[in-house]
Parts: structure tokens; C-alpha cells; sequence
């Protein structure tokens, strides 16, 4: 049984009032996920009991540093069922893997008049290092368009991805819609043109369950903070086919085998990307919240979410003025994005927090979906592990609030 009232107890912040008698409701789970106990408790006790630097030392406490590090490692490469953990790269976040693919993979294989297709739903993270890169190199990003529902225009995919695309880098649920895309299906149909296909699991991973054999994409990168795990690391998997032949992305420290004045020989996978003193306190308190999500089982976190997004969706389409974002529930991850008729998505989250409830309210690192959607800003309702119908009807209740506030009714 998957008992909420039990795992809330798992969450310190959860007991926090925001205001004198205000407790905190956090609904902002896709900007960043509040840490269980299990994981703060695993990086104090790194930090008391075992803290020295990785792959370096011969005394003790390096040797217990290294393993917990690599450790970490593995144990994230079953939780995505990674053939080989050396495929995994510790990096500060997605957005740093994303960067990495564009300057190790993409300053090498990109051409002039080369293709990128991205989709219109992308996060600025999956987008501006395409950019960067194309400007550099002379090349052409496309983007799928979305329809009306939120959905993807798979029906024009074999317009956009061909014979000149090279790569075809998409998200897997996107942050701002909801939509869980058919990842399978895009993979494939990038590798049916010859492109490679990297997948911005950020709103993936911390929620469904992956397997990135059965998946088959060639790059894919997701971050610790969305997931229960700390900020300042996240995950890049790449094949390691790929990942030999690319260039390091940062030079210093354990990315290095040989150093001579007249240059250098780059270590193996995966330290060569992983320069200078590592995340390894970061990957403890990772490894604590895959061990933490393998206890709760992703299907069964899946499920609740489902659950409450479905409740979500229902109770929020009751509220005069409010236009939900993104398709039906059966398609949708677990946030809620809306605009409200008359009222600026600030105002809205500014009056949410007086009653203790944290959305997120803005253009969510998505700009040129707002723009797409013709809107300048959306508020955003995200669930997790420990969220629970009761919260939702508070949200409702002060979303009422917010319209008396504006005399909307």
C-alpha cells in the first residue's frame, strides 16, 4: 500500500510554517523536490565520517570516499537499468549534460547547412546550447510544432527529422505542458534517418520508470534536485561508443591519466569528463534518494501521481476563468500549468503564498513556448511523492480566494 500520511513523515520541511500558523503546502516539485531524511542524513554522515577526496588518496578515509562515490554510481545505473556505470557522468545538472553533448559530440560531428531538430515545448536548457552550436558551426535548428492539446505534431515528424538531421534532442515530459511524449516512438524515428537522440529526462526519471536499453537513445540527462537528491549534480548517460570518441569537455584534475609539458592523455570512462575534485557528497545524497524511490517503487509513485494530477486537473477545470494547460490527464506528468482570466500569474502565486501553498509562476525556463502558446507567463502546480488530495483542495480553495481578491466573480 502506498501510505502518503507515513512517507510525509519522511519530509523535515513538510513540518514548516511558512507564516505563524501556516503550514507549508509545496507544490513547486518540478522546479526542485524537497529531500527526505534519508538523504540529508546520508550527506551529514559522509561529511562526518568519511569525508576525503576520490581516486587519489591511499589512507583510509579516501578509500571509503572513492567507494561511496562509485558506488553512487552504479546504483544510479540501475535505477535507469544502464548496461555499464561507466556510461554515467556525474554533472552539476541537465543543463550542464546538455551543454557537455553540444561541445564534446556536437563541435566534432555538426557541419554547415547540418540540421538539430528540437520540439516547440523544450526548456531553455535543451534549446541554447543547440543554439550556441549552430551559430558556431552554420547550422539549422527546426522545431516540431505542437498541437492545440498540448501534444507533439507527430504527424508532420517526417517532415522535420531527415536525412539532414543529425540530431533530434527532445523532452521526454515537458515541464511547463505536462506532456508525456512517446519517447520510443521519436528515438526510433530519429535513428530510422540516421540522427542520434538525446532526451531531457528531467521530468522523466524522478517520476516514471526508465530503462534506457529498452528507451535506446544515445544521450540522455536528467538532475539530483528534481528526484529527492541534492542540488548540484546531475546525471548524463551517453553510449559509450559515443562517449570514447568525444573530446573532454573540461580539463584538470581526474580527467587526466598523463600530463606532460608537451600535453596531455585523457583518463578513461567516465572520469575523463569529470574534472577536478567531483560531486561526492552530491552523489551520496543521490544514491540515498534512488535507494529511497526503489523502496517506494516507481510504479507505485507513478500511480499516485497519476492519482493526484487526475484529481488536480478535475478540480481545477471547475474554477471559473482558469484555462489548464497541456492535454487530458492520461497524457499528462504530474504538475498542473494554468492562467487565470484578469490576473498575472505573480499575483496569483504571491496570494498562494500567504496561504502557505508554493507554485511556481513565470515563463518556467520556457519562453518560446509561451510565446507559441501566446501567453507571457503560466502558473504551475507541481506534485510528488508526498502530495495529497487535501492540498489539492487548499489550492482550489485559495484560487477562489485569488479571484474574490480580483472581484472576478
Amino acid at each position: 500500500m502506498y501510505d502518503v500520511s507515513r512517507i510525509r513523515d519522511d519530509f523535515p520541511i513538510l513540518e514548516v510554517e511558512v507564516y505563524p500558523g501556516v503550514p507549508l503546502i509545496y507544490l513547486d516539485s518540478a522546479a526542485s523536490s524537497q529531500k527526505p531524511v534519508v538523504v540529508i542524513q546520508a550527506m551529514d554522515d559522509y561529511y562526518r565520517q568519511n569525508n576525503a577526496n576520490v581516486h587519489r588518496g591511499v589512507h583510509r578515509l579516501s578509500d571509503l570516499a572513492t567507494h561511496a562515490y562509485e558506488n553512487a554510481r552504479q546504483k544510479i545505473a540501475g535505477f535507469i537499468h544502464a548496461p555499464d556505470p561507466a556510461e554515467l557522468i556525474f554533472v552539476g545538472n541537465a543543463t550542464e549534460g546538455f551543454n557537455l553533448v553540444a561541445y564534446a559530440w556536437g563541435r566534432r560531428h555538426i557541419q554547415h547547412g547540418d540540421e538539430i531538430l528540437l520540439t516547440e515545448m523544450e526548456h531553455h536548457a535543451n534549446i541554447v546550447p543547440w543554439q550556441m552550436l549552430a551559430e558556431e558551426k552554420g547550422a539549422i535548428i527546426r522545431f516540431l510544432p505542437i498541437l492545440p492539446d498540448g501534444t507533439l505534431a507527430l504527424d508532420r515528424l517526417s517532415e522535420y527529422l531527415t536525412e539532414r538531421t543529425k540530431l533530434f534532442s527532445f523532452t521526454a515530459v515537458s515541464n511547463v505542458l505536462g506532456t508525456i511524449n512517446p519517447v520510443n516512438q521519436l528515438i526510433a524515428a530519429a535513428h530510422a534517418v540516421g540522427a542520434l537522440a538525446m532526451v531531457d529526462a528531467a521530468q522523466l526519471v524522478p517520476h516514471i520508470p526508465v530503462d534506457i536499453q529498452a528507451l535506446d537513445c544515445d544521450f540522455l540527462a536528467f538532475s539530483g534536485h528534481k528526484m529527492l537528491g541534492p542540488t548540484g549534480i546531475g546525471v548524463l548517460y551517453g553510449k559509450r561508443h559515443l562517449l570514447e570518441v568525444m573530446p573532454p569537455f573540461l580539463g584538470g584534475g581526474d580527467m587526466i591519466r598523463r600530463v606532460t609539458f608537451e600535453g596531455f592523455t585523457p583518463n578513461d570512462l567516465p572520469w575523463k569528463f569529470e574534472a577536478g575534485t567531483p560531486k561526492i557528497a552530491e552523489a551520496v545524497g543521490l544514491a540515498a534518494a534512488v535507494d529511497y524511490l526503489d523502496g517506494l517503487g516507481m510504479d507505485a509513485v507513478h500511480a499516485h501521481e497519476q492519482l493526484i494530477t487526475n484529481y488536480a486537473l478535475e478540480s481545477l477545470s471547475e474554477i471559473p476563468g482558469l484555462s489548464l494547460l497541456g492535454p487530458p490527464g492520461a497524457y499528462h506528468g504530474g504538475l498542473a500549468s494554468f492562467t487565470l482570466d484578469g490576473v498575472h500569474p505573480h499575483d496569483i502565486a504571491e496570494i498562494l503564498d500567504k496561504d502557505g501553498i508554493a507554485i511556481r509562476a513565470g515563463h518556467h525556463c520556457a519562453m518560446p513556448l509561451h510565446q507559441r502558446l501566446g501567453i507571457n507567463a503560466s502558473a504551475r502546480a507541481s506534485f510528488y511523492v508526498h502530495t495529497t488530495t487535501e492540498e489539492i483542495d487548499k489550492l482550489v480553495t485559495s484560487l477562489h480566494r485569488v479571484r474574490d481578491v480580483f472581484r472576478l466573480g
